[in-house]
């Protein structure tokens, strides 16, 4: 990614962690707690996303995110621009509802 040509947007990160053992299961909870106290939203279970403005911004969180990865987790990244974002289709339930996507949060509307 260029970092020049950067455009605000989200990074997501979804993943996959072993929850057969306690000891597991408290990696999971542990890594998710992390995700949270860092600033990503829950969007699925085991899917998150954080509102990135900078590109220096997404590679410090996902530095972090790289760090905190349990040894059996498999985690991937990705990011989108925030146009790209408020195009994504959120449907819920059965009748099938259609929801607007996630809004960025006051504080970087200002930005």
């Amino acid at each position: 990614m260029d970092p020049l040509k950067f455009k605000m947007g989200w990074l997501i990160v979804a993943f996959d962690l072993p929850v057969t053992e306690k000891e597991a299961r408290k990696a999971y909870a542990d890594f998710r707690k992390f995700l949270l106290n860092d600033g990503f939203q829950m969007i699925q279970f085991s899917v998150y996303a954080r509102p990135m403005v900078t590109y220096s911004r997404m590679q410090t969180h996902l530095r972090r995110v790289e760090q905190e990865i349990p040894p059996e987790g498999k985690v991937r990244a990705w990011y989108v621009t925030q146009s790209q974002w408020q195009r994504s289709l959120v449907i819920h339930g059965k009748p099938a509802e259609r929801m607007p996507p996630e809004g960025l949060p006051e504080q970087i509307q200002l930005w």
